[in-house]
């Protein structure tokens, strides 16, 4: 949990003023996607901490771990897919911010190593 919270603080670091920056690039929807993109990988990294964390047990929670995780997953992308169709965030926002945490992940998990 150390590692999720330390990937949660860096996160807020480099998320906020990034997505405060990027409203001087006059992008429309960038900024908005940088936080959501951020968010949702935020999201996803607590899922999996929670995932894995239940894993200790029978074969059966195992099976029910898999069929949420892809539950999980389609939310996931489905809240994606409805952002992105509407225009409601830009792409690229929701991909640099999803990249952030992606690359926190692995530096706090190179850390602890």
């Amino acid at each position: 949990m150390e590692l999720l919270k330390g990937v949660i603080k860096k996160s807020i670091i480099i998320l906020v003023p990034a997505a405060i920056a990027s409203v001087f690039l006059k992008q429309e929807r960038l900024p908005l996607g940088i936080l959501i993109g951020g968010l949702f990988g935020l999201l996803n990294l607590r899922g999996l901490a929670r995932s894995v964390s239940g894993l200790i047990g029978t074969e059966k929670a195992a099976a029910k771990i898999v069929f949420l995780n892809m539950i999980r997953l389609l939310l996931l992308f489905s809240a994606i897919f409805i952002l992105v169709y509407f225009k409601i965030v830009n792409v690229f926002g929701l991909l640099f911010g999803f990249t952030v945490v992606f690359v926190l992940i692995l530096v706090e998990g190179i850390k602890t190593h």
